[in-house]
């Protein structure tokens, strides 16, 4: 099968990576700059970047709202506003990846054990075979788990999810997550 990749940058928004009522997240400045150097790996290789943005994260007209100056879209490249945890729930992604004949997603972005699950599982549902990048995404502690915890657990979680049409490998951003791997495992 012919393999299509595009990289898929959840929630990288400054209310959730700076804060102050959502973030900061672990390791917010080598997450950024991981994510950063993937993107413009991506675009150096005509590899669809596509951002996705939370609605819910502050108003619109805000800062916080803005995906992270950082990793800014370019003119023209998809971004798509979500209000569920899930980036295809309502929204046009899997009617604007199949356009683009898109059918293997790097995924990276914030918050792992929400958007970013939520989204891998749901990729693998729909067809996709997801990489996710293991040290680029991230999140915030909580009453039970530090954000450290959450990551790791969810890297070793989602290693492998298979949902008959698609699975999940998750890879460290210093292999070449572009290119699936997961042809070998079927």
């Amino acid at each position: 099968m012919q393999r299509k990749t595009a990289l898929l940058v959840i929630d990288v928004q400054v209310g959730i990576v700076e804060g102050p009522e959502i973030g900061p997240v672990f390791q917010k400045e080598d997450v950024l700059q991981t994510i950063k150097k993937l993107i413009s790996t991506a675009r150096s290789q005509s590899i669809p970047v596509v951002y996705v943005q939370d609605l819910d994260v502050a108003a619109q007209d805000s800062a916080e709202f803005q995906i992270h100056p950082e990793i800014a879209p370019l003119s023209g490249e998809l971004v798509i506003r979500k209000k569920a945890t899930d980036a295809f729930q309502l929204t046009e992604l899997h009617k604007e990846l199949q356009a683009r004949e898109i059918n293997h997603l790097a995924v990276v972005g914030c918050k792992t054990e929400y958007c970013v699950d939520t989204t891998c599982r749901r990729a693998t549902t729909l067809g996709y075979d997801v990489t996710l990048v293991a040290d680029a995404h991230s999140t915030t502690g909580n009453d039970v788990l530090s954000a450290e915890r959450i990551i790791a657990h969810h890297n070793a979680l989602l290693h492998g999810l298979d949902n008959v049409s698609g699975f999940v490998m998750v890879r460290h951003s210093g292999e070449n997550v572009f290119e699936p791997t997961h042809d070998q495992y079927r």
